[in-house]
């Protein structure tokens, strides 16, 4: 019997990237598993209304459509990642893979509400899954010397299906009922399962056990606490709000005890010890929190403040992640050959600088005058979050990488939610006005994130 440390020999493991051919596949693979994901996130908000109509429940319940897809995936990110050390990344990856397909395919034939929570849950744990080891295959597909460039395909096919979701959504409902929305995932799903078996990269395994009671702990820490930042958005009763954060941060606590001599703890201490991986770990959290106020708090700055239409807002809405889909492999090539530190400064310098343009609006501006605000927030977003998110990998040693990639989606969905709360806060604290309180708050994030970028150039980033 073979050491769990070692791969089988008909599939060795990846030393520096797979071959140009096989890559090609492996990353079609990847493509089209985390464009899956991504699109459904971003067309689940826009069929909540068919939803709630079609099995007669209020708008209130039905956002738990949303709710506990959100809570599975970011709770279990952590657990995924280090299951994925033991037992491979592919394994993972397939697995959630399958999942997600098989629970698209209940969400499509759900007949109540509760059916439908079940499957959305199911879908989402398959959805982390996915997003827990993607960047550490897309880790071991590249070449070093090719990572940002990888990264950026990456982030150019995650930006892209959030740009195109609302318009998929709208075109599928146009014709068809709802559930087309969670059944056209199945055909993708088995090609990119057909796909990733035969192509993806198999990858060294840790040596030793999984902490099954230290994964419960740690999921329900991230999940409280996420679930924390987002009753806090909701309005929830400040009890409410405080014991969610309070017992999350205890069981968070408890966790790095119970880890305290482990070789690769459920939540990465050791990790945070190397200064590249911690600067740039916060640096994202700090860039995805502005998307997270800009996102939630443009809309109603668009329709209530510039008073335009719901269809022009969608217009307006579109320049930013379209440009970061653009911008995405340009900065990781770019990330390949110059320090990351400065890219990302650059990056963030040039979001702060489109937030408050975006809050000086004149009173009736433009459609380009606009346009242009919004493009220019696009490409300081795309051209810091690849080479971040190449310095985030490449800061961690090769086998901890299913720990660095959960911490890639875990900040980015902190800072999202985290955003979201904030723009929230602001609008109860400063009314119709509150929009632009939350654009000029994200231009100062930016500059406490830009800062901590221009950090890293004074860090010696480990080799990877």
């Amino acid at each position: 019997m073979l050491d769990r440390s070692q791969t089988s020999a008909s599939s060795p493991p990846v030393s520096d990237g797979l071959p140009p051919e096989r890559r090609i596949w492996a990353v079609v693979a990847i493509s089209l598993a985390v464009g899956l994901a991504s699109l459904d996130t971003a067309i689940a908000n826009i069929a909540l209304p068919s939803i709630a109509a079609d099995l007669k429940v209020s708008p209130a319940d039905v956002v738990w459509v949303v709710n506990v897809y959100q809570i599975a995936l970011v709770a279990t990110l952590l657990p995924l990642g280090a299951l994925g050390e033991i037992v491979g990344y592919k394994r993972i990856y397939l697995g959630g893979l399958l999942l997600f397909t098989i629970a698209s395919l209940g969400c499509a034939c759900a007949w109540s509400l509760e059916t439908l929570l079940i499957a959305r849950a199911l879908q989402g744990l398959g959805a982390s899954g996915l997003m827990a080891v993607n960047s550490a295959l897309i880790r071991f597909a590249y070449p070093n010397r090719m990572l940002g460039r990888g990264f950026g395909y990456n982030a150019m096919v995650v930006g892209t299906a959030f740009t195109l979701g609302p318009t998929v959504a709208s075109a599928i409902l146009a014709f068809e009922p709802w559930p087309w929305l969670f059944a056209v995932n199945i055909p993708f799903g088995i090609l990119a399962i057909a796909i990733g078996m035969r192509t993806l990269p198999a990858t060294p395994r840790a040596g030793h056990g999984f902490d099954f009671l230290g994964a419960l702990l740690a999921a329900m820490c991230v999940g409280l606490v996420v679930l924390g930042i987002g009753s806090a958005a909701h309005k929830a009763a400040t009890g409410v709000v405080a014991a969610e954060l309070v017992v999350g941060i205890v069981l968070g606590l408890a966790v790095i005890r119970r880890q305290a001599d482990h070789p690769a703890p459920m939540l990465p201490i050791d990790l945070f010890r190397r200064p590249m991986f911690a600067l740039s770990a916060a640096t994202s959290v700090c860039s995805f929190a502005i998307q997270g106020l800009a996102f939630v708090s443009l809309p109603f700055y668009f329709e209530d403040i510039l008073l335009r239409t719901q269809v022009e807002t969608g217009f307006f809405m579109t320049p930013w992640p379209l440009v970061v889909a653009i911008m995405a492999p340009v900065a990781g090539r770019l990330s390949d050959r110059y320090p990351v530190g400065l890219l990302g400064g650059i990056g963030l310098v040039l979001l702060g600088i489109g937030m408050m343009l975006l809050a000086t609006l004149p009173p009736s501006p433009g459609i380009l005058n606009i346009v242009w605000r919004m493009a220019i927030c696009g490409v300081g977003f795309g051209f810091f979050q690849t080479p971040n998110l190449r310095a985030i990998m490449s800061s961690a040693p090769p086998g901890r990488s299913g720990g660095a990639s959960g911490i890639v989606a875990t900040a980015r969905l902190t800072g999202q939610t985290t955003g979201a709360a904030l723009a929230a806060l602001c609008f109860a604290l400063a009314g119709r006005e509150g929009a632009t309180v939350a654009l000029a708050l994200g231009a100062g994030f930016a500059a406490v994130g830009s800062v901590m970028s221009f950090l890293r150039l004074t860090v010696q980033s480990p080799k990877p």
